[in-house]
């Protein structure tokens, strides 16, 4: 009998985000479509756990358990990552903080700062440090998701909105930095209502089986990912 080639077999992708909600989710779904999945968050034991998870249906995968807002750490794992395989097929830019909502003028200044750090600064760390493997790609992908909130400003959502409108923005300068030089290509995604921990905690009086699994968002983002898209590709699951 011939093994049917799965879509996605022979890529390396990597997801950041990946110990739960939809980075986890993506991670599995880029598994079970055949790519080597690299796993970073900071949670060891939620790292372990999805890995448990790909290797159970057939998958393969590594974890990269890391802060992305130590000074240096993206370019120590991209140096890792470079020094074991020559391309970086799919980057997943899933990783997000989100800081207490209040008014702007009550914003916490450790809060706001960390959510510079995890969602802009640690952003155009990744790119940079994995510009070189992503451009080495026969088709290099990367996928960032952002909110709506970035685009359309909301009351007490301010200081997580800017640093999404500042993570777009260096998704799309990216994008038309990159669009004639090579073949990579950068997709902006949001996914819209989708039962994380995230939406738990902004909406605590929210019943979580009103919206959809982040499975659902994952499933999207690997056919995407499968079928292919022009930059700057834009689009709201659901």
């Amino acid at each position: 009998m011939t093994e049917t080639v799965k879509p996605l077999s022979g890529r390396t992708a990597l997801v950041t985000g990946a110990s739960r909600g939809i980075g986890a989710a993506t991670a599995k779904e880029l598994a079970a479509a055949g790519a080597h999945v690299i796993l970073v968050s900071r949670k060891v034991k939620l790292l372990e756990a999805v890995e448990d998870e790909i290797h159970a249906i057939g998958g393969t995968s590594t974890i990269a358990p890391l802060d992305l807002t130590e000074p240096d750490a993206v370019t120590r794992l991209a140096g890792a990552i470079a020094g074991r395989w020559d391309t970086l097929d799919i980057l997943v830019l899933a990783a997000a903080y989100l800081p207490e909502l209040t008014p702007l003028s009550q914003i916490e200044p450790k809060q706001f700062n960390q959510a510079l750090l995890t969602n802009v600064v640690a952003t155009q760390a990744l790119l940079s440090g994995f510009d070189p493997l992503l451009r080495r790609a026969a088709a290099g992908r990367v996928i960032g998701l952002t909110s709506s909130v970035a685009a359309a400003p909301r009351a007490y959502w301010g200081a997580y909105g800017a640093t999404k409108a500042a993570f777009e923005n260096l998704l799309e300068t990216y994008a038309a930095e990159v669009e004639r030089l090579s073949p990579l290509r950068v997709a902006i995604i949001d996914p819209g209502a989708t039962r994380t921990e995230m939406r738990a905690r902004a909406y605590p009086g929210e019943d979580p089986m009103t919206v959809k699994p982040p499975e659902e968002v994952a499933l999207r983002l690997v056919t995407l990912l499968t079928e292919g898209f022009d930059s700057l590709h834009r689009e709201r699951i659901g």
